[in-house]
């Protein structure tokens, strides 16, 4: 017996996931000189780049907690075969496929250069902007963690029993030995510590697109170099903005950061000791911007409840940020879909 299937057929017109394959082919479309100049020519022939980032987009979107499961997924999903242009009797590479091009694919560089070219997508507003960051928790156990000094190898097993109780242990006198840039860090007091990476994004006020992101080690300082950074590299800077923040940022060196940048700093003031300005907190912006800055948790929310950044499964600050801005660019693709009303969350 025999029975053809069509893939187009079998995607309703009005689903959501037509409108946003339609901008993303758009945006890939873009980006084919990036994609050119790191494509293996030499060899079998391997899957397509852009094939693959579609396929991790599904995995953002769908909370696909693996790249196993993912090719699982794709292979008998018949509307992730039609997103990723993969015909219905086409064989799915195998899921050792995204380890072996993660460095040479998805890097840094050209995740970036895809949420570049996403941020572009939509007209966003150049005037005021919200900077916030959160705890990442790393791939490492407490266990992994020893003295610097220490020269000794790992104990051996795959989960060897390591007793630290009664240590004092700190980033400063130990690492992690499967993760060096994990930090120990607790975000309050009475709180454990555990092993963290920092992000930081600058969001939008105006339609809640983020428009920076960042990746640093966990510290108690660690967001304020971040944020002057991401305000450096804004567009339009000859434009007066605003920007919100909460009272973790209530420092000089924030304060005076900003004025050298012609940026209104909105931030929230400190019960005491607040370098804020009195007479700024006067100003109806003011309590606007702080009004507005709580939406910037909702980004957070997005990409460790849907998008799987609540712990990260990549070892290294690189790798990390290369998935940290696939995550975001996602959101905002869902935000922009969400503005522009093509977008159901019901299909995801």
């Amino acid at each position: 017996m025999f029975s053809y299937i069509s893939l187009e057929k079998q995607v309703p017109q009005p689903h959501s996931m037509r409108k946003l394959c339609a901008v993303v082919d758009a945006l890939l479309a873009t980006t084919n000189s990036e994609f050119e100049a790191v494509y293996v020519r030499r060899g079998r022939p391997s899957a397509p780049p852009e094939m693959l980032l579609k396929a991790l987009l599904l995995q953002i979107l769908f909370s696909i907690r693996s790249e196993r499961l993912l090719v699982d997924a794709i292979n008998f999903n018949l509307l992730y075969r039609w997103f990723i242009e993969l015909n219905i009797e086409d064989k799915v590479w195998d899921h050792s496929t995204f380890s072996a091009n993660r460095e040479r694919l998805f890097n840094q560089d050209l995740a970036r250069a895809f949420f570049e070219r996403v941020k572009l997508s939509a007209h966003w507003s150049n005037e005021h902007f919200n900077v916030d960051g959160t705890l990442i928790e790393a791939w490492a156990l407490h266990k992994s963690f020893k003295r610097k000094e220490d020269d000794s190898g790992a104990p051996p097993g795959r989960n060897p029993e390591v007793d630290f109780k009664g240590q004092n242990r700190c980033n400063d006198t130990h690492s992690s030995t499967t993760d060096e840039d994990a930090r120990l860090f607790k975000k309050s007091q009475g709180d454990k510590s555990r092993p963290c990476h920092m992000g930081h994004i600058l969001m939008q006020n105006r339609n809640g697109l983020i428009v920076e992101v960042e990746i640093t080690h966990a510290s108690g300082t660690a967001e304020l170099e971040p944020a002057l950074a991401m305000l450096k590299r804004r567009g339009n800077r000859n434009k007066r903005t605003t920007v919100g923040a909460d009272n973790g940022y209530d420092s000089k060196a924030i304060i005076k950061g900003c004025r050298r940048l012609l940026i209104r700093s909105h931030v929230a003031a400190k019960d005491k000791h607040s370098a804020v300005d009195g007479r700024i907190k006067q100003h109806e912006g003011y309590k606007t911007s702080l009004k507005v800055r709580k939406c910037i948790e909702e980004a957070f929310g997005w990409i460790k409840t849907v998008g799987g950044l609540a712990k990260t499964k990549l070892v290294g600050q690189a790798k990390l940020n290369g998935q940290a801005l696939m995550c975001f660019a996602t959101c905002n693709l869902v935000r922009i879909g969400s503005i522009g009303g093509w977008w159901n969350a019901h299909h995801a």
